[in-house]
């Protein structure tokens, strides 16, 4: 049998040659990136695990309400509980405040979904209560707003024993009629005194009725009337923080 006999031509040799040490050298280079990787990967994790150490360390205000907390039609950094975050870092105070908002919430709604909310959170050590506005908009009965906000204050103080609940003083336009908006009104100071509870004796203060100060809808303050709504609640919890 004749077997054939392959000569290479010297050029095709030194590309081979070329292309081995490039691998060899390739394969050293991925190592090293991929060690690199993983070290700025750890690197990290470990950042993301102690930033979540610090809040979990962290005291919290808990700000249930509707929309005026979740800052409806605003950006998050707007919301009124955003901007309690930045007072509170600036007096240099170890709380987080979490913004448990949702628009269109009325008493009722609140009372069956408080007890999961408060499932949702740890080291909870202020609660604010704000809810009612909508109850009122829509003519629900005062008997039934203020038994559900008592209800909901009965299942905070009975999770959370001993833990301090702020009211917030709500008033609404007299579309129902001055008799309906008056009781309406006195619904908040009455439970915070049978309670005896921290009360903000109204939330809008000044900002309702201000043009200047709210959206188009007349009802929901803007950037700039969160910034009072903001001041009005930290009237209110400084003192608590502080002790």
């Amino acid at each position: 049998m004749t077997r054939i006999k392959r000569d290479y031509p010297l050029a095709v040799c030194v590309g081979l040659f070329c292309f081995l040490i490039a691998v060899l050298f390739g394969c050293g280079e991925s190592q090293e990136k991929t060690y690199t990787m993983d070290v700025n990967n750890k690197s990290s994790i470990k950042k993301s695990q102690k930033k979540d150490s610090i809040l979990a360390n962290k005291r919290v205000i808990l700000c249930f309400g509707n929309s005026l907390t979740e800052g409806y039609g605003l950006k998050p950094e707007e919301a009124y509980p955003a901007l309690l975050q930045q007072k509170i870092d600036s007096a240099g105070l170890n709380y987080n405040v979490v913004n448990a908002g949702l628009s269109g919430e009325t008493t009722s709604g609140g009372l069956g979904r408080i007890n999961w909310v408060l499932q949702s959170q740890q080291n909870v050590n202020v609660f604010i209560l704000e809810l009612g506005p909508n109850d009122g908009l829509r003519g629900i009965s005062l008997k039934e707003t203020k038994k559900n906000l008592q209800q909901i204050i009965d299942t905070v103080s009975l999770k959370i024993p001993k833990v301090p609940i702020v009211l917030a003083g709500m008033q609404i336009p007299p579309n129902m009629g001055p008799e309906y908006t008056a009781e309406f009104k006195n619904i908040f100071p009455a439970l915070a005194k049978s309670n005896s509870m921290p009360l903000i004796p109204f939330l809008l203060a000044g900002v309702a009725g201000d043009k200047t100060l709210n959206q188009d809808d007349g009802i929901h303050p803007t950037a700039e009337g969160t910034k009072i709504v903001a001041k009005n609640v930290w009237k209110v919890i400084q003192p608590i923080l502080q002790k």
